[in-house]
């Protein structure tokens, strides 16, 4: 039988035991210790690390209006999908995880598997700008299946452009991270974008927010809005006309226009074309170019293709009418013309002589004109030499000005620094800082400097509206998210360069250019249309090397009408592949095509000449084969609209055809594609109706009317008979004609 222990026995247990504790509570106390006092800090911070999600909530980007309230570039809310790869801690959750990225945001699984490799992160952005029947999509199975707080969604937004390249070189666009890259995106970038928020709650282990836990919202503040003066019917008629020329006149490079309010400078359009859809502003739109790149890919290495491809991007996202100086050629004229008057050295009755060419130290100029009848102009006042953009006579013009006067002239007019636009990336002049004899006999007719079309713009409408230089401009206002306006921009006179009196005489001056000189081709009956045209050699191009030829850029600005000014517009075509190439011939059909559209749109009444009225057609002319713009030119003087069916260059066909007798402020129909043409649409029913209804009826329907039969002024008229009769199918344009009767009381339906 075992002895119990004894008393010493228990004794040295129970110190034993009490020691055991002791150092146990010693060992509990050190711990509680380092872990409260030594490590406190560091381990709350790793607890909040773990237990706070800090979500950003994207601020929405102003909207960009167009003058009329129409927006051109506006924010919609998007989602980017995040992972937290800490959460996901075994190889079934990370299966899972792969498994619904790939299928619902079509994500390949090497790229999902490096974000999901990174454990030590609650948080990793997979996929951005996913909209919202996707995200709803994907969250609903995410929820289904136990994934909750594995995958998780941060809302943001996305910038989208209703009318895709419209105005694109303006709007430049906002990249992948909602940042401005280029254009009104770039340079109101601060007023744009806003101010993100952020949600910031606590998390259990599962990543799903914990109940009656710490949860505050930062809430994002939306970008303020501008409102342009831009307006998106003249952009319209800007970018239509500048499209046909693009391909009816084989322009090798671009063709760029602005118009713009003469009284105020702020910019009503402004285009390039071929330009770029700011939806995805990495695809080059220009067929010649992608054709281009994708034959470079078959013969170039790696790095030399994606040299080629981010030169074409830079090119196409270039705005053209502000980063690009050129030589200005004949348009010039204006300055050196308005220069000359209003210092003295010469008066509207001045008189030049032109041979054909004239010699300045040894060095010979021609005139355009001998090229083609080998003769000059002859003795001409100075409206003449402005009329038939005379080079000989306005090298005697600088000659007579001398150099101090026209660099001062040059420097007055703002061509020797930038204009300031609220643009980004506007280039400067490139001038001659002395001017020896030669250098003053070139630069007089706009050759050996280059100034931007901007400047250009700028500097001839102070030349037609009373003398002042103004600060051009493109956003008019910046208004909050309510709607609030933060603030206008209001017209900005730099200074005066000339006086009234010598404004009217050069507005005077240059109508005749239009009416009788060699800009007819910009004329619009009822309107009073003044202009320049311009043929400008590019000495300086590597074509000149490469290719063994001298490009050219032609242009023409305009402005109506000449007794108030009140818009202009100036249009260049950059190297047009073409035969005889002049300003006159091509730039300024364009530019009447613009203001035959505008001006009627900004309520421009026009006013015919009894000259116009008499010269009205009534037979349509022969239009076929023309190219779309001297077609368009021919009705404009001819008094009869026109309505164009395809996207050809020139005239395949025509409805009413040559001869046929058409009523006054009729339309003809121009067909540019085969397709389309004679398609055929049923003839209104206008018998029994009233004149002015079957006016609407017939017009409404795209056809013509001819009104027949006695119309006396306060008798009730209506239709007795119709030619083609009713419901008989004709082409568009064709005219009916309808004959009228007095009726005894009016027709009631």
């Amino acid at each position: 039988m075992a002895k119990p222990p004894t008393y010493h026995m228990r004794s040295r247990m129970i110190v034993v035991l009490v020691a055991m504790i002791v150092f146990g509570f010693c060992v509990v106390l050190h711990q509680l210790f380092k872990l409260q006092v030594v490590e406190g800090e560091a381990l709350q911070a790793r607890a909040l690390q773990q237990q706070l999600r800090s979500e950003r909530i994207g601020a929405k980007r102003g909207t960009i209006y167009d003058t009329n309230g129409n927006p051109l570039a506006k924010s919609a809310t998007v989602w980017s999908v995040c992972v937290a790869p800490g959460l996901i801690d075994t190889p079934e959750k990370e299966s899972d995880v792969t498994a619904a990225l790939e299928k619902f945001l079509e994500l390949d699984k090497e790229s999902i598997q490096k974000k999901l490799a990174l454990k030590g992160t609650l948080y990793q952005v997979v996929k951005t700008k996913v909209e919202k029947p996707q995200a709803d999509e994907l969250m609903t199975f995410v929820s289904e299946n136990g994934l909750t707080g594995l995958i998780f969604l941060e809302q943001d937004t996305r910038r989208y452009y209703p009318y895709g390249n419209f105005a694109s070189a303006v709007l430049g666009f906002a990249n992948d991270d909602n940042h401005g890259a280029y254009g009104l995106e770039s340079y109101y970038e601060k007023v744009l974008a806003g101010t993100p928020g952020r949600v910031v709650s606590m998390k259990n282990s599962r990543g799903v927010d914990m109940d009656l836990q710490y949860s505050q919202e930062y809430a994002a503040k939306d970008g303020d809005s501008l409102v342009l003066t831009i307006d998106e019917t003249i952009q319209h008629f800007l970018e239509k006309n500048l499209e046909i020329a693009l391909p009816e006149h084989k322009v090798r490079n671009r063709v760029t226009g602005v118009v713009m309010d003469v009284k105020t400078g702020a910019v009503l359009a402004m285009a390039s074309k071929p330009d770029f859809d700011p939806n995805n502003p990495y695809e080059i739109l220009d067929d010649k170019k992608r054709e281009e790149l994708e034959n470079l890919k078959t013969v170039a290495t790696k790095e030399q293709y994606d040299q080629a491809l981010r030169e074409a991007w830079y090119a196409q996202w270039r705005n053209y009418a502000i980063s690009d100086p050129y030589e200005p050629g004949s348009v010039f004229k204006i300055i050196t013309a308005s220069g000359a008057l209003e210092c003295g050295a010469v008066t509207r009755q001045s008189t030049f002589y032109c041979s054909g060419a004239t010699t300045v130290n040894g060095t010979p100029y021609h005139c355009w004109v001998w090229a083609s009848r080998g003769e000059g102009h002859g003795q001409q006042d100075l409206e003449h030499a402005i009329m038939n953009s005379c080079n000989p006579a306005f090298i005697d013009i600088g000659q007579r000005m001398g150099a101090q006067n026209f660099a001062e002239y040059f420097s007055n007019f703002g061509l020797t620094e930038k204009t300031g636009i609220d643009l980004p990336g506007e280039a400067t002049s490139i001038y001659h800082a002395r001017y020896t004899i030669n250098d003053l006999a070139s630069s007089s007719f706009g050759q050996t400097f280059k100034v931007t079309p901007i400047q250009l713009i700028t500097a001839a409408s102070a030349a037609v509206n009373g003398g002042k230089l103004m600060q051009p401009y493109i956003v008019k206002q910046i208004v909050d998210a309510e709607g609030n306006v933060i603030s206008n921009t209001e017209p900005v006179v730099k200074r005066q360069v000339v006086s009234e009196d010598i404004s009217r005489e050069m507005r005077l001056m240059l109508e005749q250019v239009v009416a009788n000189g060699s800009g007819r081709q910009a004329q619009i009956p009822g309107y009073r249309v003044g202009g320049k045209t311009g043929t400008s050699e590019q000495l300086d191009s590597p074509k000149l090397k490469s290719e063994g030829r001298t490009p050219n850029t032609l242009s023409f600005f305009g402005f109506a009408p000449v007794e108030d000014p009140q818009v202009a517009c100036l249009v260049l075509i950059d190297d047009p592949d073409i035969y005889n190439a002049y300003g006159s011939t091509v730039a300024a059909p364009i530019v009447g095509a613009v203001l035959a559209d505008t001006l009627p749109y900004m309520g421009i009444e026009p006013q015919y000449t009894e000259e116009e009225l008499a010269n009205v057609a009534t037979k349509a002319e022969y239009l076929i084969n023309l190219d779309l713009h001297d077609a368009q030119y021919k009705c404009r003087v001819s008094g009869l609209k026109y309505r164009v069916v395809g996207n050809g260059t020139k005239v395949l066909r025509q409805i009413p055809e040559a001869g046929e007798t058409i009523p006054e402020g009729g339309t003809i129909v121009l067909y540019t594609e085969e397709e389309g043409a004679g398609d055929l649409i049923p003839v209104p029913d206008v018998v029994g109706k009233t004149v002015e209804e079957a006016n609407r009826s017939i017009v409404g329907a795209g056809l013509n009317i001819s009104i027949s039969g006695e119309q006396i002024e306060g008798t009730h008229q209506v239709v007795s008979s119709q030619t083609p009769a009713a419901g008989e199918q004709v082409e568009a344009g064709t005219v009916v004609t309808i004959q009228c009767v007095e009726s005894t009381a009016p027709v009631t339906e």
